[in-house]
């Protein structure tokens, strides 16, 4: 990109009314990041707007979406939390009083030296999730102090794609995947539950899917709902049943052996366990992958038919994809993160995978590995605020974050726990700029009982712009300062050569203040302040990361250069996942034991486990359609991102509501079935919990399957039913087998009009 037109178009600068045109950064938890430019005047930022830099083909605009340009709105809601407060009433009932910085600073630190001195360092969380994702953020600020303080309890997963990355590692040794761009040398395109016209995963996704659409590539859209996506770019649109992914990759791969469609070769040489001839040492006769698919193993073969009565699509259908997708070379499987968010998760990202070696699209152009979008390994050379080493090695699985509360100690291997046993239940958290402490938690419920339980967690530190429903459960609320009132860098998540640099635009109102700044002065009141800043501000730490990147690439701008432009951005590449362990498989060996991609997983395998296979088979899931809790609960129900939120960012934003109202997803025949009319108030409820909510009647969902968009605010009046249509009343805290991560796409409900 010509980098006079950069700075020409992005570079801070005054118009005729006074207005400063200022580079900031939108650094929602969306894996986009995207540029922005905040219009000041009189120290107001009185309008947003977004990349105004070329829009080349090869290098679009780095643009916002609507809920970037709707920050200002954020920024100056009048129900922003303005000063510090303690807890005054019951945990949980939302009752706080102001303090000053000074009693808040010394009361964190105080029942934090209290809580290490009893428990140990062990019992000290600090919690997953954030609507802030920058380069000095709370998360990494918190992460530091401890680790100076004698360590503290780690995670491992994240709530999005805990079997995707917890698995991967076992089939092909690590997760890496395409970059967009290559989509456009794509023949046919099957996504598997990915929406990026809602969802935003990388900024220009959308676009990329576009320009393969241009360049001839059929679309085939896999989902309960006909997305936005589908409706836009789908030749085809296949309504599956939740949580049967597996079975209809399955019933795929049979199709290719019967009639003879796969890529012998490639199995021979890449991977092994898909035939009995190519299996690992020591297993018995009959385990390969096409044992299972012709039904030798079990009797039972996975033929279209089985997947059909378990999906709900047609056998014949079932055939036709199949041959398409073994037929038209290059093909890429993009598989979204909703459908490893079930029960058996870990097995549509491995029946997947098994798919795309069938059909040789591994490591080829405008091919794809299956398992899952996301990953690339392109990110430049900037990192975060240095956290250094925990010294507590114990983790836990990041979805079981509750059971460690109540039944730390007693967890184990067998619930995810690396390094352990643990020496101490949670007793202390840090709540950073995070909504997951209870309202994106599963079972909300349950996850409410045991926090306001004070004899179970002694301190709850939250801070944040908003009282949120996680808020509400503070002993000390803190309120936070906004990515527009500091300055930051944005990341994206699957590592497009590109960074955003966001400048502070406006000072922070009343006493909001930046995590950073109040955990250096508990690190003073703890005996280690000196070495928690090393001197430096957040703004010094920046310049740091900065002057690191410079070291490992000499193009990187220097500070001020960067601050003034507002983002680096190198021209992306068509990277191509495993494309080297492809084609030198001598020097680039597949990061498994047997150096392939392994089908067949001996270390599953010897786990000795039928719900964790050796084989990507189809496993039935809990509260799935073969569920006999389904004559009781007869609704599936899934939770999809969509676009008027980040997660539960934005949901307090009147904007977004005028866009997209909560409003539950039903077919016309289930509508019908319940006397519903569109627009009516319905009670959705299950034995976990009850929410309210208005119906959306449509034929874009299939029958029995009915949509809560994620991310609502839990809003329960006194019998405990949710006004706000937060799904999480109605989900589960039960996880995966394997990765022990988030199922809560996996639940059976029941629908009623109100």
């Amino acid at each position: 990109m010509n980098k006079e037109a950069l700075t020409t178009n992005s570079r801070a600068g005054a118009v005729d009314d006074g207005t400063k045109i200022v580079p900031v950064v939108c650094n929602n938890n969306c894996g986009g990041r995207c540029h922005l430019r905040a219009h000041v005047r009189d120290g107001v930022v009185v309008r947003i707007s977004t990349d105004v830099t070329p829009d080349v083909a090869e290098n679009p605009q780095l643009r916002a979406c609507l809920k970037g340009r709707a920050m200002r709105n954020r920024l100056y809601d009048p129900n922003r939390l303005k000063y510090p407060m303690k807890r005054v009433g019951k945990r949980g009932e939302g009752k706080f009083e102001r303090i000053s910085w000074d009693e808040a600073v010394k009361t964190i630190a105080a029942n934090l030296r209290g809580v290490i001195d009893t428990h140990g360092p062990e019992s000290v969380y600090i919690h997953y999730g954030t609507g802030d994702c920058g380069a000095v953020r709370g998360r990494e600020s918190a992460q530091r102090l401890m680790n100076l303080l004698g360590g503290y309890l780690g995670y491992y997963n994240n709530y999005s794609a805990a079997c995707l990355e917890y698995t991967a590692p076992f089939i092909t040794g690590l997760r890496d995947t395409n970059s967009y761009q290559t989509l456009a040398h794509s023949k046919l395109i099957i996504l598997n539950g990915f929406n990026p016209a809602e969802t935003v995963f990388e900024t220009n996704s959308n676009y990329y899917l576009a320009r393969a659409k241009e360049a001839g590539a059929k679309i085939i859209v896999i989902d309960p709902r006909l997305t936005e996506t589908a409706a836009t770019f789908a030749d085809e649109w296949l309504p599956l049943k939740p949580t049967t992914d597996a079975a209809l990759f399955n019933a795929m791969a049979y199709v290719m052996v019967e009639e003879k469609l796969f890529d012998q070769s490639f199995l021979d040489k890449y991977c092994i366990g898909f035939d009995e001839e190519h299996m690992p040492d020591g297993v018995a006769e009959g385990e390969s992958f096409t044992s299972y698919l012709l039904g030798n193993s079990d009797g039972t073969p996975k033929t279209p038919e089985w997947a059909a009565a378990i999906t709900g699509i047609d056998a014949g259908t079932i055939r036709r994809i199949a041959r398409e997708y073994a037929t038209s070379k290059p093909s890429q499987l993009l598989q979204g993160l909703g459908p490893q968010r079930h029960a058996h998760g870990e097995q549509s990202v491995r029946a997947g995978i098994a798919l795309a070696c069938m059909t040789g699209n591994v490591g080829v152009l405008g091919g794809g590995w299956g398992g899952g979008e996301g990953g690339t390994t392109l990110a430049l050379p900037i990192g975060s605020l240095p956290t250094g080493a925990n010294p507590v090695k114990a983790k836990i699985p990041v979805f079981l974050w509750t059971d460690a509360v109540v039944r730390g100690t007693e967890m184990g291997e067998d619930d995810g726990v690396k390094n352990g046993p643990l020496k101490s239940n949670i007793k202390f958290i840090f709540n950073l700029a995070s909504n997951a402490l209870l309202n994106q938690h599963a079972d909300i419920n349950r996850t409410a009982a045991i926090l306001r339980d004070e004899s179970l967690v002694e301190c709850i530190v939250v801070s944040d712009h908003f009282l949120t429903p996680s808020a509400r459960f503070a002993d000390i609320l803190l309120p936070c300062d906004s990515s527009l009132e500091r300055s930051d860098i944005g990341f994206p998540w699957s590592g497009q050569k590109y960074i955003i640099f966001g400048n502070k635009a406006v000072d922070a109102p009343f006493e909001c203040r930046h995590d950073y700044w109040w955990l250096s002065r508990v690190a003073e009141r703890m005996g280690v302040g000196e070495k928690f800043t090393e001197g430096k501000t957040e703004e010094d730490w920046l310049k740091f990361l900065v002057a690191e990147a410079r070291t490992k690439d000499s193009e990187f701008p220097a500070y001020d250069e960067l601050s003034a432009t507002g983002f680096y951005r190198k021209p992306p590449e068509e990277y191509v996942a495993f494309e080297k362990e492809i084609r030198e498989p001598e020097k680039y060996p597949f990061q498994t034991p047997s150096g392939k991609i392994e089908i067949f997983c001996k270390p599953l395998h010897q786990m000795n486990n039928p719900k964790i296979p050796g084989l990507p088979k189809y496993i039935p899931a809990w509260e799935g359609p073969q569920d006999v809790l389904a004559a009781k609960y007869p609704l599936q129900c899934i939770g999809p991102h969509f676009k008027r939120r980040t997660h539960s960012s934005y949901d307090e934003n009147a904007w977004m509501e005028e866009v997209e109202p909560q409003k539950m997803w039903i077919s016309v025949q289930d509508a019908t079935a319940r006397g519903i009319k569109d627009g009516d108030k319905v009670k959705v409820f299950n034995d976990r919990g009850a929410l309210m909510i208005c119906a959306r009647v449509t034929r874009r969902i299939r029958p029995g399957v009915i949509s809560i968009p994620q991310g609502a605010w839990y809003a329960p009046d006194k019998n405990g039913v949710c006004h706000g249509g937060c799904i999480n009343v109605l989900t589960s805290q039960r996880a995966t087998p394997l990765a022990h991560g988030n199922a809560q796409h996996t639940l059976l409900v029941e629908v009623r009009k109100a």
